[in-house]
């Protein structure tokens, strides 16, 4: 039994499946529609196809490999509720991973809104430290230096840079107007030139 067929409460623990998909014998557009028709077998190899790439976004997104596996499989999750959606126009690959984007998104703005209301609290409360600030690592490679970007320059920077989308569909995803959002990845690009040129 794997991970993915619990979390998205198809089967329950200790409960078998009937695997009638055999590894590589249908292509991914036959593996989604045997998923669409509640064929958990498929949609566990779409989930071991993808699993790897969605993590890979998370965490470049989210910077915490902790939280990373959590969107993940939150991914998945909502891939499986949503899997009747799916029409076929693009690749079931980049459907999936829009779909993961948006939930990486929404944990940022939940998140956001959490510590703006926790900073309030604690601004109102005298005699409390401030929290300690995280230290530059002073050897630092690419990955290290896109996790030590602020939120939002390295949100508009994975999405931009390392996900190729364009600056307008970025903006309209995270709520901000497209010049800003072209203010964010100079801003990121710069600070990645320095974390590097170390």
């Amino acid at each position: 039994m794997t991970t993915c067929a619990l979390a998205a409460g198809i089967v329950t623990p200790g409960q078998t499946l009937p695997f009638t998909v055999r590894r590589g014998a249908l292509s991914e557009a036959e593996l989604v529609r045997e998923a669409q028709s509640g064929e958990v077998g498929a949609f566990e190899q779409l989930f071991r196809t993808h699993q790897g790439r969605i993590y890979a976004l998370c965490l470049r997104m989210v910077a915490d490999p902790a939280r990373a596996e959590d969107l993940t499989q939150e991914s998945f999750v909502r891939a499986w509720r949503k899997l009747g959606s799916f029409r076929g126009k693009s690749a079931f690959g980049t459907w999936l991973h829009r779909l993961a984007v948006n939930v990486v998104l929404g944990d940022l703005r939940s998140r956001k809104r959490w510590e703006s209301r926790t900073d309030e609290l604690e601004s109102s409360e005298p005699g409390l430290p401030a929290p300690p600030r995280r230290d530059t690592l002073a050897a630092i490679d690419l990955e290290q230096a896109i996790t030590g970007l602020p939120p939002q320059a390295r949100t508009v920077f994975v999405l931009h840079d390392v996900e190729g989308y364009k600056h307008r569909e970025i903006a309209t995803m995270i709520g901000i107007a497209e010049g800003t959002c072209k203010a964010h990845l100079h801003r990121a690009r710069n600070l990645l030139r320095k974390a590097l040129g170390r």
